[in-house]
């Protein structure tokens, strides 16, 4: 199997808003066509404003959305205790260590100094 990835919430708005650059947009697509993958908290930010689009419900629908266990909990425990970062941050953290994903996020400076955690900016994609 190949890489796989975990996508983080401002690149799913981005995604959608069709704000990346051609190329990346299309590398995300192809991405996004093989497997979308998301942790409960991206759809927690995802779908909890008062009002949202359908395109974006949908969306979340079709991805894997991997839950809060006990092995999530006690990585996001040890990410927040040796890197100082917020909750849901940790907690998006803590679930691409866990699963091996790469995470693409252009949040970058937010992981940047998590040991293991494998990142990449949407940006950058070609």
């Amino acid at each position: 199997m190949g890489k796989r990835y975990l996508l983080d919430t401002n690149t799913i708005i981005d995604y959608m808003g069709n704000k990346l650059p051609g190329k990346a947009q299309i590398a995300l697509s192809q991405i996004i066509d093989n497997e979308i993958n998301i942790s409960v908290i991206n759809k927690i930010e995802l779908l909890g404003f008062s009002k949202v689009e359908n395109d974006l419900v949908d969306f979340v629908n079709c991805s894997n959305i991997y839950p809060m266990d006990n092995d999530i909990v006690d990585k996001t425990i040890e990410v927040r205790r040796q890197y100082k970062i917020k909750l849901p941050d940790a907690v998006i953290a803590a679930t691409a260590l866990h699963y091996s994903f790469t995470l693409i996020t252009n949040n970058t400076t937010d992981f940047l100094n998590i040991n293991k955690l494998k990142i990449l900016n949407p940006y950058e994609l070609e």
